[in-house]
């Protein structure tokens, strides 16, 4: 029979055993690892240190030694020389370097044990043992300690596994919710396990209402423009294998509010076995995509519309003046040959406005800046639009004292000579347009206003827009949308802002201004 001690012994270690492998909390663990193996061989103190995964030593762990003594340790432990073979060469050392400490401040600590937490041959620390009698340890309490230091080795690596996957589950908890798409954690039934604040925001619903409930309670097409809905998809066998996905496109209903154009792609993470863990969605508003295809096709109509007409002109005359069936006068050679010339100039100046918008979706234009007198270049744009102006009279109103500013002559130019463009081509026929100039402390003004029947409010928000044309410019007068857009541009490139003031049916004044000091 065993001596009442060592069955007293076996059943503490029984006992503590059993708790150390159901506690994965690390700091909780080596508290209690210290505090009880202490306690089974009578010792007063004790320190776990472990290594890192790069080699580095730190205390982890510290029971009955004051504080102030353990910031002592780290210093000493930063010069262990990292090697391949540590239960050889790095624990001899570490346990060399503690007890010269220990004896040098002199705690009275008369007996210590070390004792090696090793997993699979691999050094996960070491436990420092003291107590303060002069009996030393015995090979019974080694050997008692060391099967008790080969659990604790485990249960440590099994609360340090447990630290990095919660790490590792917070990160991708931050990742999620960082997200700017929405996503969501599908169950293999398609209910919601978990969404992300990014997929409240898009669907507009509060989480209580997510979370739990079924994919296609929450996820609602007013239309699919491409792909399947995943329950259809489900039911036809997707997925068949861990690289399989599915995007659905269409727009998304939203309670209170207009639907929104999404792309959802839906991806399986699946076992070994083939059998579906969790369907991971994420889900993309594609309005902006939406506005581009748009944009492409508002591009389209309009450059083609705009560019057949003047091609039809410019074929049209060309082939009547070739006709060797008829004899054409002078004067009608000259006036269509002026009418070719008119709608080259015409493309010509499409052509530039098409290349500037591309330069400006490239990364903006550049700007030659010197000293630009704005009332000289309103006279010389006046002049250049005398032709076209017919009755409409022009009248300019600068002070005497109006500023030189910094500009880029050239592009001003473009501006000025699109708001007069469109001045002379949305007023009406008889009447006046008026340039104005005004003098601020910090800026100075240019507006151009004409008489024509002015901007709808609605379109007032959207005529800076590129290739926006309101509908009924669309069908009084040519144009493809590029003039503002390129002259709002052009100001901003130089600090200067631009806008429009408008009274329906009294006309359309188009104002910007410009910084006296750049």
């Amino acid at each position: 029979m065993l001596p009442d001690y060592r069955v007293r012994q076996r059943d503490y270690l029984l006992e503590i055993s059993r708790s150390m492998t159901q506690e994965l909390d690390l700091d909780k663990l080596l508290e209690r690892i210290l505090r009880l193996s202490a306690s089974l061989v009578s010792g007063q103190a004790g320190i776990v240190i472990l290594r890192g995964d790069s080699g580095e030593w730190h205390v982890a762990a510290a029971y009955g030694i004051n504080p102030a003594f353990i910031r002592y340790f780290d210093p000493l432990l930063a010069q262990v020389p990292n090697h391949e073979d540590p239960a050889r060469f790095e624990l001899p050392e570490i346990n060399r370097l503690l007890r010269d400490l220990t004896h040098s401040v002199g705690l009275g600590l008369l007996s210590g044990v070390w004792l090696p937490l090793n997993v699979q041959k691999r050094v996960v620390g070491v436990i420092f043992l003291f107590r303060s009698q002069p009996v030393q340890f015995n090979s019974n309490d080694r050997l008692l300690l060391q099967s008790f230091a080969d659990q604790a080795a485990v249960a440590v690596t099994n609360a340090w596994l447990y630290r990095q996957s919660q790490r590792e589950r917070q990160r991708m908890q931050a990742i999620l919710d960082a997200a700017v798409d929405g996503m969501l954690i599908l169950a293999p039934d398609l209910t919601i396990e978990h969404n992300n604040p990014a997929f409240t925001s898009l669907v507009g619903l509060p989480q209580e209402e997510i979370q739990g409930r079924h994919h296609d309670e929450v996820l609602r097409f007013t239309r699919v423009l491409h792909g399947t809905k995943l329950t259809q998809a489900a039911l036809g066998g997707w997925p068949l294998s861990p690289t399989a996905t599915l995007y659905t496109e269409g727009d998304l209903e939203r309670p209170g509010d207009a639907p929104l154009p999404v792309g959802v792609t839906y991806s399986p993470l699946m076992t070994q076995d083939g059998s579906v863990l969790n369907v991971i969605a994420i889900i993309r508003d594609i309005t902006r995509f939406r506005e581009a295809d748009e944009l492409k096709a508002t591009f389209i109509s309009v450059v083609s519309h705009e560019l057949k007409t003047p091609v039809a002109l410019i074929k049209g005359y060309t082939s009547t003046l070739r006709r060797e069936d008829a004899a054409w006068d002078k004067d009608i050679v000259r006036d269509s040959l002026e009418i070719i010339e008119d709608e080259a100039d015409r493309l010509t100046t499409m052509i530039d406005n098409l290349l500037d918008a591309s330069r400006l979706e490239a990364g903006g234009l550049r700007l030659n800046i010197n000293d630009a007198n704005l009332p000289n270049l309103v006279a010389r744009q006046i002049e250049r639009f005398r032709a076209e102006s017919g009755e409409v009279e022009i009248r300019t109103d600068f002070p005497e004292d109006f500023p030189i500013v910094l500009a880029d002559e050239d592009r001003m130019g473009q501006v000025i000579s699109n708001l007069l463009s469109n001045a002379l081509k949305y007023g009406p026929e008889t009447g006046e347009i008026r340039i104005t100039g005004r003098v601020r402390p910090a800026e100075v003004i240019l507006c151009v206003q004409d008489e024509g029947p002015g901007i709808p409010p609605g379109d007032i928000p959207h005529v800076f827009d590129r290739f926006y044309r309101s509908d009924q410019a669309v069908k009084t007068t040519k144009g493809a949308g590029l003039g503002l857009y390129l002259s709002r541009a052009v100001v901003e490139a130089h600090g200067g802002r631009i806008w429009v003031e408008t009274l329906e049916g009294n006309g359309a004044r188009v104002c910007f201004s410009l910084p006296r000091e750049r």
